[in-house]
């Protein structure tokens, strides 16, 4: 993740096999913001909400949808252990 300041000159390009980029705006976050992995959150409750929630991998119905054809390959959580 990179963060741009108004004014900030950027390029941006690509290889030959193209790429995707998904760009957000908006004002600065109040407040603290936690991150772990691949989480962020506004407290430490809901960074270890989310942590928990990859780890029981219940794709299908948990709090995380893995877009179609994504769930041939499961990326644990640093330090899990995968389950058979």
């Amino acid at each position: 993740m990179m963060v741009f300041k108004p004014g900030d000159a950027i390029t941006v390009s690509a290889g030959s096999t193209g790429a995707r980029l998904m760009l957000l705006g908006g004002e600065t976050l109040n407040g603290p913001r936690y991150i772990s992995w691949n989480f962020v959150a506004s407290s430490r409750e809901r960074l270890e909400a989310a942590k928990e929630a990859w780890i029981q991998g219940d794709f299908e119905h948990g709090r995380f949808r893995l877009p179609v054809g994504d769930e041939l390959e499961f990326i644990p959580f640093p330090g899990q252990v995968k389950s058979s």
